[in-house]
Parts: structure tokens; C-alpha cells; sequence
């Protein structure tokens, strides 16, 4: 294993444990590289990492509020596209009552994270009951289709290059997060053999963003039976057991779902605050360095961010140093709750970002100043 040039050293006033024990009157943040796998140090500040005053720049933090998005689009390849690179898309789609065509993504794998409402997917493989908070992972060139009883509000998430996999749990297991045997896959049931129709079918393929259609005299979603470890799986959030420690706040990386060719799809559930005294109970300051930073807010109150409701979107760029608000950051060793109360979708991409068209029109413009210290707190801080 090749070591990074740095060796460990200690100057001045720091914590033995990182995110714990923190001087008195300090403000932890953390350097890192590769994500929260690589060489990190730890500074100790008097102030905290994100009390600036203005923001000026391409590279200021942004938020986006795609309940403001409004129309169905019939089509998934309608649905409005919130950020991209070359191995990601993020579209945010308002899904009709019963789509009329077929969709097959041959640009990459399509994970579908269902934001609200219910109902039925048919593809290749068969019938799946979908709900809100459900992952739907549909292996490339899959055809499918929706039908919903209850309106659907969906985050599409498109692996562009290479596949989506499950992490690596390392120590703890592969049964750890999440069992592979809570993962859903299509049936041939009674459902999906009562979809099936001899009139006419269109099938509505992406390829490098352009569309083709297809047209078949018959339902092409005809199959009797299937053999085969390619096959599209169901997940939801209610079904994963975050990895905690009662004295050691984890970072993000240790609630990883899928990972992707230079990206990762992380999700936040509920879990006990930790529960050791000198413990951090709230995200700790870092730079993000190598990767730009997404999250998708799905429900619960986001304890770490202000301003912040289920439907939005933030995207921290690389390059920066983020962290809690300043209303979280008064309870980072004693918060008012026994545990969390949030479930949110996370994309920590390698590539930069780019801000798609929809996320354009919807932008909460005032998030960057959400770190201010309010003016109460700030007088009270300076007696």
C-alpha cells in the first residue's frame, strides 16, 4: 500500500481523538484527501471555519428548491435535469398517473429514489410495488414503465460510466447497513401478466441524451422467465441500520448505499446521537477537497442546516469549508433530541458539477449567508 508524504505530527493545542475532546473555546475542521478515506489533519480554530460575511465567486455553496418546479413530464427523459457530469445525472422528474410508452436508458444504470407517492414499475424482469423512500435500481437499457396510484415525485440518479455496485463494508460485514437480502427484485406475478397487451407499444430509448423510439405491434415487456445475477433490485430507507459510534461522530462515508464509477450515493436515516460527553454530535467542519458535495433533503427535520425543507437540494462545490449552522452548531456536544430525525440522499461526485437547467430556475439565493451568526448571537458571543 503506497503512504502519503505527510507524517503525523502535533503542533500547538489539538485533540488526541479527532471529533472529540476538542480544546476549550476551538472549533474543529478537517483536511482530507479522497473523500474521508485519505491522509486528513485536524486544525483547531478560534473562530468557526464558515463565519465569513460575504460571498463572492463561482465557488459559494448553493441550494435549490425543486418543489418550486412545477408540470408532469410524461417521459423520465423530460424530467428536469438539476446537475451533471461525465459519470452522473441528477434530473428531478414529476411522474404522470401511468406512463404510455416504455423508457429504456442506454446511457447508463437509472437509480430511481422515489420522494413521494406509490405505485407500480414493470420492466424486462417483471412487477415491483414502488413507495415513497424506495431506491430503484434499474441495470442499463432496461425497459420499464410507471404507474402510479398516488402522485409520484422522484430523484433519477444516472450512472453515465461503469455500473452501480454495493461498497465494500470492510470490517464490519457484509451484512452490515444493510443485509443483500432485504434487496428486492422484480416478480412475474399476476400484476405484470395483467399488463400485458397485444396493442401497440413505443419504446423511448436515451442515447448520449438524444431520443430514439421504437415501435412494437405488442407489449415488449412479454418475458415468462429469467435466469441471472443482471437484475434490477428495490431498497428503501426504512430497510437501512446506520453504522454509529456512542463516542465517535462517522463521517458520511460510513452511510454509503451504492457506488458508482467516481461517485457515491450515500442516505442519511435516524440514528441515536452519540452518546460520549466530549463527542461532536453534529458534522464537524471540513474541506471538501476532492469531491463536490450534493444532497437531496427527502423528510424529517434536518437538524445541521437552516432554511432547509423536504423537496430541496444543496450542492457544496470542492474547494471549500463547510459544516453545521450556526442554530446546529449550539448544540454540537448537547443536543436537544435523543437522536436524528432526518432521511436525506447524498452524492459526493469526483468530477465538478455542472447546474442544470431546472436547478437554474429554482435557486435559493440567500444560502450562502445562511452561515452567518445571527446579530442576538453574535452580540451575545462578543460579551
Amino acid at each position: 500500500m503506497r503512504k502519503y508524504v505527510g507524517l503525523p505530527r502535533i503542533e500547538g493545542r489539538a485533540a488526541r481523538q479527532a471529533h472529540a475532546g476538542l480544546p476549550e473555546g476551538t472549533y474543529e475542521r478537517e483536511l482530507g484527501k479522497e473523500g474521508f478515506f485519505g491522509p486528513a489533519t485536524h486544525m483547531y480554530h478560534r473562530h468557526p471555519p464558515t463565519g465569513w460575511t460575504s460571498w463572492e465567486g463561482p465557488l459559494k455553496p448553493r441550494a435549490f428548491d425543486l418543489t418550486e418546479l412545477e408540470g408532469e413530464q410524461a417521459s423520465p427523459w423530460d424530467a428536469g435535469e438539476v446537475l451533471f457530469n461525465t459519470s452522473v445525472r441528477l434530473r428531478h422528474w414529476r411522474a404522470p398517473k401511468a406512463m404510455d410508452h416504455l423508457a429504456r436508458n442506454a446511457d447508463g444504470d437509472e437509480l430511481i429514489f422515489l420522494h413521494t407517492g406509490r405505485g407500480d414499475l414493470f420492466c424486462d424482469y417483471g412487477h415491483l410495488a414502488v413507495e415513497a423512500g424506495d431506491y430503484v435500481l434499474l441495470p442499463r437499457s432496461t425497459m420499464w414503465r410507471l404507474e402510479a396510484s398516488e402522485p409520484v415525485t422522484a430523484l433519477l440518479i444516472e450512472c453515465s460510466n461503469g455500473s452501480y455496485m454495493l461498497p465494500d463494508k470492510g470490517i464490519v460485514g457484509d451484512h452490515a447497513i444493510f443485509d443483500p437480502a432485504v434487496l428486492e427484485t422484480p416478480r412475474l406475478d399476476e400484476a405484470f401478466e395483467a399488463q400485458r397487451d397485444e396493442r401497440e407499444w413505443r419504446v423511448r430509448i436515451k442515447r448520449r441524451n438524444a431520443i430514439s423510439t421504437v415501435t412494437y405491434p405488442f407489449n415488449p415487456l412479454d418475458a415468462v422467465g429469467w435466469k441471472g445475477d443482471l437484475v434490477p433490485v428495490r431498497i428503501n430507507v426504512r430497510d437501512i441500520r446506520p453504522l454509529m459510534s456512542h463516542r465517535y461522530h462517522l463521517p458520511p462515508s460510513a452511510h454509503t448505499t451504492f457506488v458508482g464509477n467516481r461517485f457515491v450515493v450515500c442516505t442519511f436515516v435516524p440514528r441515536p446521537f452519540e452518546s460520549s460527553e466530549d463527542a461532536l454530535k453534529v458534522p464537524f467542519f471540513h474541506n471538501n477537497d476532492d469531491y463536490d458535495e450534493v444532497i437531496f433533503y427527502h423528510a424529517g427535520d434536518f437538524f445541521s442546516r437552516d432554511n432547509i425543507h423536504p423537496g430541496m437540494v444543496t450542492f457544496h462545490p470542492c474547494g471549500f469549508t463547510h459544516g453545521p449552522h450556526p442554530k446546529a452548531l449550539k448544540n454540537a456536544f448537547r443536543p436537544k433530541k435523543a437522536a436524528t430525525d432526518e432521511y436525506a440522499v447524498m452524492i459526493d461526485t469526483r468530477d465538478a458539477l455542472e447546474i442544470g437547467p431546472a436547478a437554474a430556475k429554482v435557486e435559493f439565493e440567500g444560502y450562502a449567508r445562511s452561515w452567518q451568526t445571527p446579530k442576538d448571537d453574535a452580540a451575545q458571543a462578543a460579551e
